[in-house]
Parts: structure tokens; sequence; C-alpha cells
């Protein structure tokens, strides 16, 4: 993208703020729109200042630290019995938790 392409990109205008918010059917008062009109800009320039930087030359990054498997191996371990399982519930019934209905007919 040269320089004059960037710098026509950049010119956001109330007007084209308002037919936007019209096509998106967002009711927008004039305030709003000149608000928007600014952080459009904004947004645009600082898009365009990453595209200059960002050259073919330069990989693309979804991380800047390189990543390799982070999971852990699937094995298993000690694991609880039924009883220690159950031995803080408020309810149960020897093998599972009980749990008041908090929907329906059942209250």
């Amino acid at each position: 993208m040269s320089s004059h392409q960037v710098e026509q990109t950049t010119q956001i205008t109330t007007e084209q703020v308002a037919h936007l918010a019209n096509l998106a059917r967002i009711s927008l008062t004039p305030a709003e729109i000149d608000k928007l009109t600014g952080e459009l800009a904004t947004i645009v320039e600082s898009i365009a200042k990453v595209s200059e930087i960002a050259t073919p030359d330069v990989p693309a990054t979804s991380h800047p630290i390189a990543l390799s498997n982070v999971f852990r191996a699937d094995v298993v371990g000690e694991t609880l019995t039924t009883e220690q399982a159950l031995a803080g519930a408020p309810e149960h019934d020897g093998s599972r938790f009980q749990v008041s209905a908090i929907l329906g007919e059942e209250q």
C-alpha cells in the first residue's frame, strides 16, 4: 500500500460514520458521530502505522515467545474414593451428591 493510499484511507468523515451507523441501524447523536469519527480516524491511522512496519520480511506472530506443547501428559494419578469425595458434602445418597432442585415444580 503506498503512502498516498494510506492517507486516503485515514480520512474518516462524519458523513461516513453517519452512513455506517445508518447501515448498522444504530441511532447516533451528532455528538456521538463526532466522537466516533475521531476514534475511527485514530484506529485507521494506527493500522496504517502497523502496516508500514509489517513488511513481508517480518514474520507474523500470534505470541511473542515461541510455544511448544504446554500440555501435561494425560496420566492417571491418585484419585479420591467415593467416600472421600462425599465426606464434605452437605447431602449425598452414599454414591452421589444430592442438591435441592432450584427450578420447576419440585420445590
